[in-house]
């Protein structure tokens, strides 16, 4: 009775150790009583009905509150302000049970500041520009200063100091090197540019927070407090956990699934990790493998779209496409990414010939078979008629749309509900508790099928209806506030056991909780993207972005791989101490756009999305590097293991994730970019597939077996040519032949979609110098004449004279523009397309390899079968 006693007691200690982890670093490490907390609440609450409201029409039905874009920032970071000084303590030794005199003096001058641009707002955009009266001066150095003060508290040290550096460099510029010098600016125009503009604090990034980050993190906070991420952990195990190393790969899969709606990786580690990581532990794998598999899925969460740890939302605005294609672009490498964590999961787990854990079977595995075909062909069917109906509804219903649709959705969602009130509600799991049987599927899949209602009415809207992501989301979550406020009330009536309007008032307690959850989990995104604003705002004040194209080039001496090198190194150490969102937008400010020029400049052509995943990637990589790998310390916490050697086997097990930006850089096709058919995009997935399998396979030096030294390096070459085959066709045939000069015209026009040139130029530089430069063009779509689409590719005229072809116009902000191109340069070589075979023969040799070694391996199996102890 004392050991189970004791046991209890250490888990409930080690669980709110888990709960303090998780507060101080996403939610606030304070929890007032109270008035103070009443306060709290109530404020909490008010923002996401605020933000609820201004992303709805009805601002424009009312006509009451219909302000400024840039007046909606100034009160959601207002929000955010005076949340962050109530709720995040000045330092360790500050009180945590109530809120000091200072912390409320801070929280309103902050929250006043902001809101200075709403009460002022005609006197700031009056003066724009111009010399800034006393007060806006003093508001705008308060409103900074703040911003910096809260972020210390909620993220750290690393972005003000950073912040800091680049606040230094607006001032200190006349001073530095020419490579990096300007004329510097003075305090009136920062402050103008940092506080009373949209370029600054109240720019892009925080501009993206209040239209949709916002959003998503309360969907995820409403659909956990609904239950779905217990359901998400719950179906992963009942699938999965049967299998070798059953619970390591369930918690891969739940990860991922909570990745779907999760903005933070460390939360999400913590959450499934309390379940996944004792299991993992307790079938055979080590404190530190078992924190590390949690790390690595969870930090995979955040690649996962259709959020992307919010990323995603920055990169439609920074790179200029619609979500739609960024989740499109997005979704082969992290799809590709899980599948190879899952198999080295799985040779973790047949390398230590781990136990498999007893499954219940109601049937023979022939009738499991039929019964998970016609299960299959059942989902498919259903998707199939919601899709059918959907689209009739829309052609039939027409401005009565919506209301037909919603009272659909209300009779599914009532036929589901009485489907999971046939079956025992799902249980939040004990992880300690011995567990001797896998949960049944259908009973966990039929308990929770109701909840696939609203990720697949924002899915539905985001990727068929192509809404915006923000009105798609806010269609989510008025379905995920109806089935919280009806699903326990319904449930009951459907079993019999309805009494009174306890259930009611429940589902009202769990969607104030979801509300407030939200507001909670947004303090840490809102003050990162209002900080990393001052960053942005600097790159746009000083034209460091511009200056960084020949600080790259110098630095790397024109090499492709060295820039990306230099890049990916860059987003590692900044990721060492900011958060995934912040780091992300200070490199990808800096460095994004400098490296597709330099790239061009020197005869490569890089897609823009491809450098901005390039770099959301790398700042990832940076939650499993130490020193300052926190996302592997929560794993280490959770797994009560060595924190730095769970980093180390963190990384390890990532080592797949890094390599993947390095191949959708020099390989596009990976991100689905430029392919041309779907026969072709399926054999990119299935190769990409393959290919990271096999590159797990050589990281962890086991394939079919132990594979030995030179196997390893074989696997590695042979995922490197599925990734890139065209690597082995430059090899033997060039992807370009010289031409002469004077046919570039004819050259653009015959060349097929997409193609690209390559032009040495030469011609005088800003500086007067004489210089070269070999430039690359991706030539776009077809079917124009050569003029024109030369044009719409570099934003070049060419002018044809006895001496040779010359640069006889150039479009402002151009692509030419940007390359260093000007007027009266000379084209001195032309390198057309060069007619080549299908670099997907060289599929072929590469598949035909891994076939031999396989076979290979299996007869070296079966002759250590034969002869076990040999």
């Amino acid at each position: 009775m004392t050991n189970t006693s004791h046991q209890a007691g250490t888990d409930t200690s080690h669980q709110a150790e888990l709960d303090e982890l998780i507060s101080e670093h996403d939610v606030g490490a304070r929890d007032p009583s109270g008035l103070v907390r009443r306060i709290v609440l109530g404020v909490a609450l008010l923002w996401p009905l605020f933000q609820l409201y201004i992303a709805s029409p009805l601002p424009f039905v009312t006509g009451f509150g219909l302000i400024d874009d840039s007046q909606q920032r100034a009160i959601h970071l207002a929000f955010a302000l005076f949340l962050g000084f109530l709720l995040f303590p000045a330092f360790a030794s500050a009180p945590r049970k109530y809120i000091p005199a200072y912390d409320w003096v801070l929280a309103i001058v902050a929250a006043g500041c902001s809101l200075y641009i709403l009460v002022f707002f005609q006197d700031v955009v009056e003066n724009a520009g111009g010399l800034r009266t006393p007060t806006e001066t003093i508001t705008a150095l308060l409103g900074i200063a703040l911003v910096l003060e809260i972020t210390r508290r909620v993220l750290g040290l690393s972005l003000i100091i950073v912040a800091v550096i680049f606040s230094a460099y607006a001032f200190v510029g006349p001073m530095l090197p020419d490579l990096v010098s300007h004329r510097g600016f003075s305090l009136n125009r920062y402050v103008d540019h940092m506080w009373l503009t949209t370029e600054g604090v109240f720019g892009l990034p925080l501009g993206v927070s209040n239209s949709f980050i916002f959003l998503f993190v309360l969907f995820g906070a409403l659909l956990d407090k609904g239950g779905a991420g217990n359901f998400f952990i719950k179906l992963s195990f009942s699938l999965l956990g049967h299998l070798r190393g059953g619970p390591a790969k369930a918690a891969v899969v739940s990860s991922g699934m909570t990745g779907l709606i999760s903005g933070s990786a460390i939360a999400n580690v913590v959450t499934t990790g309390t379940f996944t990581i004792p299991l993992m532990k307790r079938i055979g794998f080590s404190g530190e493998k078992a924190g590390a598999i949690e790390v690595s899925s969870s930090i995979n969460g955040q690649i996962m779209p259709p959020v992307m740890g919010a990323a995603a939302f920055l990169m439609t605005e920074f790179v200029g496409i619609s979500y739609f294609e960024v989740v499109l672009h997005a979704f082969v490498p992290a799809i590709v990414s899980y599948i190879g964590l899952f198999y080295i999961v799985h040779l973790e787990a047949v390398k230590a010939n781990m136990p498999v854990l007893a499954k219940v079977r109601e049937s023979t595995l022939l009738q499991s078979i039929g019964r998970f075909l016609f299960g299959f062909g059942a989902v498919a069917l259903v998707a199939a008629m919601v899709y059918a109906a959907a689209t009739v509804i829309g052609a039939v219903a027409g401005a009565y749309t919506v209301p037909v649709a919603g009272g659909a959705m209300v009779v599914l969602y009532l036929w589901l509900l009485k489907i999971a009130a046939r079956y025992p509600e799902l249980e939040i799991d004990d992880p300690n508790a011995p567990l001797v049987e896998i949960p049944k599927l259908k009973p966990t899949l039929m308990a929770g099928l109701h909840f696939a209602l609203p990720i697949g009415v924002l899915i539905w809207c985001l990727m068929v209806q192509r809404l915006s992501p923000g009105l798609a989301v806010s269609w989510a979550i008025v379905v995920m506030t109806a089935i919280i406020l009806t699903q326990k009330p319904l449930t009951a009536w459907f079993r019999g056991e309805l009494s009174g309007g306890s259930q009611l008032a429940e589902g009202g307690r769990d969607l104030f909780e979801g509300f407030v959850a939200g507001s909670r989990n947004m303090v840490g995104i809102a003050v990162a993207m209002g900080a990393a604003g001052i960053i942005v705002g600097v790159v746009s004040l000083t034209g460091l972005g511009l200056l960084m194209t020949e600080i790259i080039n110098v630095v790397s001496g024109g090499n492709v791989m060295i820039m990306l090198l230099f890049t990916a190194i860059m987003c590692v150490v900044l990721g060492m101490g900011l958060p995934t969102t912040a780091n992300y937008i200070v490199v990808a400010s800096v460095m994004a756009q400098p490296l597709v020029t330099l790239a061009a400049q020197n005869g490569m052509v890089i897609p823009l999305f491809a450098v901005h995943l390039f770099v959301f990637y790398f700042g990832l990589m940076s939650g499993t590097t130490p020193p300052v790998a926190v996302d592997s310390f929560a794993g280490a916490a959770v797994a009560r293991s060595d924190p730095m050697k769970t980093s180390i086997q963190a990384f390890y097990y990532s080592l797949r994730t890094a390599i993947l930006p390095f191949i959708f850089v020099f390989n596009p096709e990976m991100l689905l970019l430029g392919i041309d058919s779907w026969p072709n995009a399926a054999l990119i997935i299935l190769s990409s597939t393959v290919a990271m399998c096999v590159f797990a396979a050589a990281t962890q030096g086991f394939f079919l077996v132990k594979s030995y030294k030179l196997e390893s390096a074989l696997l590695v070459v042979i995922a490197l040519s599925l990734l890139r085959p065209g690597f082995w066709l430059d090899v033997v045939q060039p992807p370009f032949r010289p031409v002469d000069p004077a046919s570039i015209y004819e050259v653009v026009e015959s060349a097929r979609p997409d193609a690209q040139i390559q032009m040495l130029m030469t011609g005088e530089n800003y500086s007067g110098d004489v210089i070269e430069r070999m430039v690359a063009i991706s030539l776009g779509d077809a079917g124009a004449s050569g003029k024109d689409r030369l044009l719409d590719a570099t934003g070049m005229e060419m002018r044809f004279d006895p001496g040779g072809v010359y640069v006889d116009n150039v479009a402002f902000d151009s692509p030419a523009q940007k390359w260093g191109v000007d007027f009266d340069w000379k084209i001195l070589t032309l390198n057309a397309p060069n007619m080549r075979v299908s670099k997907n023969w060289f599929y072929i040799p590469a598949y035909a390899v891994l076939a031999l070694l396989m076979l290979w391996q299996l007869s070296r199996r079966k002759r250590q079968e034969k002869t076990p102890h040999a």
